[in-house]
This record gives C-alpha cells, structure tokens and sequence, in this order.
C-alpha cells in the first residue's frame, strides 16, 4: 500500500513525448536500414536489391524489437 502512495501519477504529455519519441526512433531505424541497404547495392551494382530487402526487414525487426521493449517495461 506504501509504494501506491510513493508513486507520482504519470503526467499526460509524459507518456505523449514518450510515445512520439519512440515512433520517432523506429523511423530513423527504419530509414537508416533501407538507406544503408540501398548504397550496398549501388556499391555492388546488384540487380537485385538483395541488401536493400535484408537490411530493410532486419531494421523493421530491430525497431519492433526497441519499441516493444520499451513499452513492456515495468513501470519504475
């Protein structure tokens, strides 16, 4: 019942910022992977974007990863 009393309530635009910033982060993952995937392929002059289709998935897969781990932490 102590710790219910010692916990500060989790203000709005804190859970906002914390939200926004995570969707923020998933899209520099994201773009970083595709872009990174697509300068593979042009230094390797592939046909097909081989690179470009790993490193797009891997990144998704790396950004799911961050952002569900940040929003199944227990709360502090």
């Amino acid at each position: 019942m102590e710790q219910n009393q010692n916990r500060k309530p989790q203000k709005p635009l804190n859970s906002y910022a914390k939200y926004s910033s995570l969707g923020l982060q998933m899209a520099v993952i994201i773009a970083g992977g595709s872009y990174g995937g697509h300068k593979l392929d042009e230094h390797y002059q592939n046909h097909t974007p081989v690179f470009t289709i790993v490193l797009s998935l891997l990144s998704v897969a790396i950004a799911l990863y961050i952002v569900l781990r940040e929003v199944i932490k227990p709360k502090d």
